[in-house]
């Protein structure tokens, strides 16, 4: 019996690669940013006390709520105009098709800054709006610059311009759904306005989510071209602020970090989105970013287990 029981093999000890390349390559990077964090610091002509000064400033407080606003008015007039045109591009009506197909041609075609400068100078080739019944007294007439002011010029061009592009992200969310779930539905008598609702928008959310993400974030960027319609939203109060004081570069950091603030926290707002509409889909929900920081600390340290030495039982004649 002594001689069945043998001591297990010595582990094998695991070296390593060396990865040169790597270390190299973040010595560069490093070295790259850090030259120019210390460009920036220390240019004799920008006044980092400017720029503090100015960041919780009034006029720039006043700003960030109007482009908040722009961004939210926006976003929800692309969501929900871009969800009825993305349903039309799919209609089997060809003219309702065809219809939508022109709206969205035409809107991405044409630059966001064009739109809102148009809606902004509608008032020059139509004095007034009005609606009526034909062949009636009844008629409802008001003038474009009171019902068209700068800041909903600049709401109707974002937004129509942003349906456009939210009309694709949701066709493309509806066609990836498999279709035999929707012929399936079908057979059981669902209307299609069901079928949209309970069967396909909840599996096509997995898809139309990341994209609208990224258009918010970049529709809170985007809404700086308010400017042309003197809409006095953040870039416009900044420039107004360096055009008295003549601190042109100071006031564009300023506006600067608070761009990257509030795309940080709408980022950060996507991923969490994006995770919640991610269940049932995956096995295992990608970990948050306070796990990941957690599992770091926790585990950078810490050494790999060692595998307890037994001793290993063989059968007699071994």
């Amino acid at each position: 019996m002594a001689d069945a029981v043998r001591e297990r093999p010595a582990a094998i000890e695991a070296v390593p690669v060396r990865h040169l390349g790597r270390w190299v390559a973040a010595v560069v990077v490093l070295a790259i940013a850090a030259e120019i964090v210390y460009t920036l610091a220390t240019a004799p002509n920008l006044k980092w006390s400017v720029v503090g000064h100015y960041l919780t400033h009034r006029l720039i407080l006043q700003g960030i709520i109007t482009t908040l606003q722009l961004t939210i008015l926006a976003m929800l007039i692309g969501i929900v105009l871009g969800v009825l045109v993305a349903v039309m591009r799919l209609s089997p009506n060809p003219v309702v098709s065809w219809v939508s197909w022109i709206y969205i041609w035409f809107f991405r075609g044409t630059p966001v800054l064009v739109q809102i400068f148009f809606w902004f100078n509608l008032a020059l080739v139509l004095p007034n709006i009005g609606v009526g019944i034909p062949l009636t007294s009844i008629h409802w007439q008001a003038s474009t610059n009171t019902l068209i002011a700068p800041f909903m010029a600049a709401v109707l061009g974002l937004g129509f311009n942003e349906a456009a592009y939210m009309a694709e992200i949701v066709r493309a969310g509806i066609i990836s759904v498999e279709h035999g779930q929707t012929e399936a539905a079908q057979a059981l008598g669902m209307t299609r306005l069901l079928l949209m609702r309970r069967i396909v928008l909840p599996q096509a959310m997995r898809v139309i989510i990341p994209p609208t993400g990224n258009e918010t974030i970049s529709m809170l960027k985007t809404s700086s071209l308010a400017f042309v319609a003197a809409v006095p939203e953040l870039f416009t109060r900044s420039q107004q602020i360096a055009s008295a004081t003549f601190e042109v570069i100071e006031l564009a950091i300023v506006a600067s970090i608070w761009y990257l603030a509030m795309t940080s926290i709408l980022t950060v707002g996507q991923y969490y989105l994006e995770r919640y509409f991610a269940r049932g889909a995956q096995r295992g929900l990608p970990p948050t970013p306070i796990q990941r920081l957690r599992r770091l600390l926790i585990t950078f340290h810490a050494p790999p287990p060692v595998p307890e030495e037994l001793p290993v039982l063989l059968p007699r004649g071994h």
